[in-house]
């Protein structure tokens, strides 16, 4: 029996009830009518329930969530959309390149008065292909270090990596040497595991954190940086297979299907709004616009309001920030984090877990330490795909390692949560501080063969070199 994950309505309910009580609303009396006739919870790692509802309690689903699709937000007002409004709400939004599509854009905020722009140096040439190569190194193999532990919980994760004398993490997870209890108590990622752990390495495998970037190169090959998001739409309908999306993705994959157009693809329906797909789908916008934040913002918007709102946008606004800023060079992390920041609208949940993530990797020596007061923050009312905790742990490894590539995967993924995506944007990140490949660790680097697997494109097998040539050419046109 088929039961299709991340789409089934009976399913999807659980998680909105769940996402209603973060972002505002009053959900109190929808789920007492759906615990009343016999409502399940939401799966709790799993994309599915195991059994098919009755008819009626599906229906039943269907109806509730147009209910609370329906419900005001208290928040409305701090955790804006509209990149205007969002814009607006950011004090200290950068100052954009001359000649930028944002440049336009931004010159006139809400009422008509100028937004305030930020001091960070622009300078818009792009860095020599090495740096892109180092980057698309970097997420690769953050990405390949998480995959076997993906969805375990973080006790499991120590247990393993302690079991093997390999934590604090310093290389890839291995089963060898794993006590027979502890891999029965704590199975790998079954799909993961047959080419994530370090004796099975053999070239990237796929994974949809490296397919959305090569979708992104894609989409600016075909569209330029002036893209919509119904280019966006287009290109997935012609070169992303259904079965690669999850949460988000899949419901907008969906809606798209249903004639729905964006952005109420991101709204209709869908209760991973604010989960992390969009953030996993912007280095490349920060990439091609070096020395820009504002601009790789306003791209990775159009991007995220596909399937995003609110904070689940801004997190890919915060990434392709940090990632422009990184990509001149001339920045230390923690000053591209600060201007990752000031693409956030202040008040939001995301921007004050991301200070608090940050404030404790500055105060607090023991990385373990800081995970477990974010976990204890975050970890009894979100889900662990959700972008807040998840951007959090990303902003903490990152100040915590200073810069250093191996400590910034390393405490990424130790850090539990959705472990290779959150090694993935910490490895793109501090891979691109390095600006060479050179600069990465051969245990880190080697296995992967310069071979990446994908079903996106003609990409399937490309090399890193080559993906890092064709960054560069679109991070050049003018």
């Amino acid at each position: 029996m088929l039961r299709l994950t991340w789409v089934q309505p009976e399913d999807l309910l659980g998680h909105e009830l769940h996402q209603a009580a973060l972002d505002g609303r009053e959900p109190v009396v929808i789920a007492a009518r759906w615990k009343a006739a016999g409502g399940m919870e939401a799966p709790l790692r799993a994309g599915a329930s195991p059994n098919p509802p009755s008819r009626y309690l599906r229906q039943l689903a269907k109806d509730l969530l147009d209910e609370l699709a329906d419900l005001p937000s208290k928040l409305t007002d701090q955790e804006p959309t509209d990149l205007a409004r969002i814009r607006a709400a950011c004090p200290e939004w950068p100052a954009q390149a001359a000649g930028s599509r944002a440049a336009g854009a931004a010159r006139v905020g809400a009422g008509g008065t100028p937004p305030a722009r930020a001091s960070v140096p622009t300078s818009t040439a792009p860095p020599p292909p090495a740096a892109y190569e180092a980057a698309w190194l970097g997420r690769a193999v953050g990405c390949l270090l998480g995959k076997p532990v993906e969805k375990l919980p973080l006790e499991a994760i120590r247990q393993l990596a302690k079991s093997t004398g390999n934590w604090p993490l310093t290389t890839y997870f291995t089963a060898r040497g794993v006590p027979e209890p502890l891999l029965r108590s704590h199975p790998w990622n079954r799909r993961s595991a047959p080419t994530s752990l370090a004796e099975n390495i053999d070239g990237m495998p796929e994974d949809d954190d490296l397919n959305y970037p090569l979708l992104n190169l894609l989409l600016l090959q075909r569209h330029t940086k002036s893209f919509t998001p119904t280019d966006v739409a287009t290109l997935w309908l012609d070169e992303l297979p259904a079965g690669r999306t999850f949460t988000a993705e899949r419901i907008a994959y969906r809606n798209l299907l249903l004639g729905l157009e964006p952005p109420h693809t991101a709204r209709h329906r869908n209760p991973f709004r604010e989960w992390i797909g969009a953030l996993i789908r912007a280095d490349v916008h920060g990439w091609t616009n070096p020395g820009d934040p504002a601009a790789a913002a306003e791209q990775a918007h159009r991007d995220a309001t596909l399937t995003h709102t609110a904070n689940g946008v801004y997190a890919a606004m915060f990434t392709a920030a940090t990632i422009a800023t990184a990509t001149t060079g001339t920045h230390d992390i923690h000053t591209c984090l600060r201007t990752g920041l000031t693409v956030v609208p202040p008040d939001s949940r995301l921007a004050k877990a991301i200070r608090q993530a940050i404030q404790l990797a500055q105060e607090i020596p023991d990385f373990d330490k800081v995970v477990d007061e974010l976990h204890a923050t975050h970890s009894p009312t979100h889900h662990w795909v959700h972008a807040i905790p998840n951007t959090a742990l990303i902003a903490a490894a990152l100040t915590h390692a200073n810069g250093d590539f191996t400590a910034s995967i390393c405490k990424a993924v130790s850090g539990g949560w959705d472990t290779d995506s959150n090694g993935a944007t910490a490895g793109s990140i501090a891979a691109l501080l390095t600006g060479t490949p050179a600069a990465l660790p051969d245990r880190w680097t080697a296995p992967l063969k310069n071979r990446l697997a994908t079903s996106v494109g003609d990409f399937d097998g490309t090399g890193f070199d080559a993906l890092a040539h064709l960054t560069h050419l679109e991070a050049s046109r003018p």
